[in-house]
């Protein structure tokens, strides 16, 4: 009796070969991972770079009130310290010199790692760079204090002395400098360059209405910061303990009139803070915060160019009076926001990313390696089947 192998089975078998092979080649479907595409990012209602043109931007709807034309500053902002919003602006990016508004970059800096229940006894070496002319809250080498107060002579007396203390013990001058410099950077504020961190007068030294806004309304979500910039005045410290406790005190006043209300200017109604600040270059400067009926506005003023010493306050006063007034009546022409991050490129499949970095190597993952494992034994069986048909065919 013989058995003949008929021609079916030699084909099935080859086509089982064929078969095996080409599931060894390719990678099955549950080894490769798609990325799907992100979302669109929806697009802004407000244009971005509006307030990098020169002039005034102000998008009134029907009924808004017209803007106040006694403002005469080169540069100058409001805003929704809430929101963000930019409700009108003049010229918002114009670098120019910051005076002393520039320690709210250097108390956003600072104020995180020096908090006011700390002591330190100040050194000659850390009062011997403050500048002549410049305002002082009247530190002594060898006297201890207690780093609230040092902070309140900074946010009311504007005293660049202690600008000087708590920047040495920050780490020291150009380390905050550069500090201050990232931390603008981080908020989106890029007009501002840092050389001096008190905001004296310093060559190349420039921020802008925009960026103070910026500092001023990240400043007021810090309660730390929001209570020294609204505080009207206080006892400092002329002797002390070691304790830092005071043996004798003398008052200081914040030099921000609108928060006051002397020489003349009054207190303005719902006023909380923030900075104002001079120098012969800048000319007078402000940072303008007010709250009312569960608003909080923001005016920047930089450099009024007529008017005597209130001319920065009283533009300040008339560009707060004219938000809240215009509150619902007018669109924003930017935000204090920072620009959002570039969106993440797409995940490249794993078995092209495994490729890339393995060269010459194949990614071979756990479906595949079963794939590999089933095309194999597929393969093995028919080469056995074809060959006890061979051994059977020859047997008589």
């Amino acid at each position: 009796m013989s058995i003949r192998s008929s021609g079916r089975r030699t084909g099935a078998g080859a086509a089982a070969l064929a078969i095996g092979a080409s599931v060894l080649l390719v990678p099955t479907a549950a080894g490769t991972t798609r990325a799907e595409p992100l979302p669109p990012r929806p697009a802004s209602a407000v244009d971005a770079s509006l307030l990098h043109r020169a002039g005034t931007h102000v998008r009134a709807r029907q009924g808004a009130p017209a803007l106040p034309d006694d403002v005469s500053a080169l540069s100058w902002l409001v805003a929704d310290a809430g929101t963000g919003a930019v409700l009108a602006a003049h010229d918002a990016h114009r670098r120019l010199p910051p005076a002393s508004t520039l320690k709210t970059l250097f108390a956003l800096t600072a104020l995180p790692h020096l908090p006011g229940s700390g002591r330190h006894t100040v050194t000659e070496a850390e009062l011997d760079e403050v500048p002549e002319g410049s305002s002082t809250v009247g530190l002594s080498a060898d006297h201890t204090y207690r780093v609230a107060d040092l902070w309140r002579g900074v946010f009311l007396s504007s005293g660049n002395d202690a600008v000087h203390v708590l920047a040495a013990m920050n780490g020291g001058w150009d380390v905050t400098s550069a500090q201050m410099q990232a931390k603008a950077r981080a908020l989106g504020a890029r007009d501002t360059t840092v050389v001096s961190p008190d905001g004296f007068d310093a060559d190349g030294q420039a921020s802008s209405a925009y960026d103070l806004a910026v500092f001023g309304r990240t400043g007021l979500a810090d309660p730390a910061f929001a209570e020294y910039a609204a505080t009207a005045d206080a006892r400092f410290p002329g002797g002390t303990n070691t304790d830092g406790s005071p043996t004798w005190t003398y008052g200081i006043e914040n030099t921000n009139r609108l928060v006051t209300g002397q020489d003349g200017m009054g207190r303005y109604p719902g006023i909380i803070g923030v900075k104002n600040g001079y120098t012969s270059q800048a000319g007078f400067t402000l940072i303008a915060a007010a709250r009312r009926d569960g608003r909080t506005l923001l005016a920047t003023v930089m450099n009024p160019q007529w008017g005597g010493a209130n001319a920065v306050y009283e533009e300040a006063r008339s560009l707060l009076d004219w938000g809240f007034a215009a509150s619902g009546r007018v669109d924003p022409v930017g935000s204090l926001d920072p620009p959002a991050p570039p969106a993440a490129p797409p995940a490249a499949p794993r078995s092209v990313a495994a490729r890339a970095v393995t060269t010459g190597r194949l990614d071979v993952g756990t479906p595949m390696v079963y794939g590999l494992s089933v095309a194999f034994l597929a393969a093995v069986a028919v080469l056995t089947g074809a060959g006890v048909l061979r051994r059977r065919r020859d047997v008589p």
